[in-house]
């Protein structure tokens, strides 16, 4: 997995580009594949923004948040992402394997 970290209107720091990877670190534990990951964090007066695009096999998932600060910002959309990933991963899971047999006779 990639990820691919930008700023607009603020430098990205090494401290802040590790605590990016490792947040998002833990959505490999979740769903192994994933392709890449974009983060594109921003300010805007006084709102700190956190911007994520995932690239998944045959999704692609967008979470944004807005904080106060840009780690709290971080918190909430690492949070967001991966609630969307599991929420994908049990779409892709049959629930249904083995649950009752098909019927075999007339309807009626």
């Amino acid at each position: 997995m990639r990820i691919e970290i930008s700023g607009h209107q603020i430098d990205v720091t090494a401290a802040l580009r590790e605590y990016v990877e490792t947040k998002l670190a833990k959505l490999e534990r979740h769903f192994d594949h994933l392709l890449d990951i974009q983060v594109i964090l921003s300010v805007d007066k006084l709102d700190h923004r956190a911007e994520a695009t995932v690239h998944a096999t045959g999704r692609t998932l967008h979470a944004e948040s807005v904080a106060e600060s840009m780690y709290a910002a971080i918190d909430l959309l690492a949070d967001k992402i991966d609630r969307q990933v599991i929420k994908y991963k049990e779409k892709l899971t049959d629930h249904h394997r083995g649950e009752a047999p098909s019927r075999s006779g007339s309807f009626g």
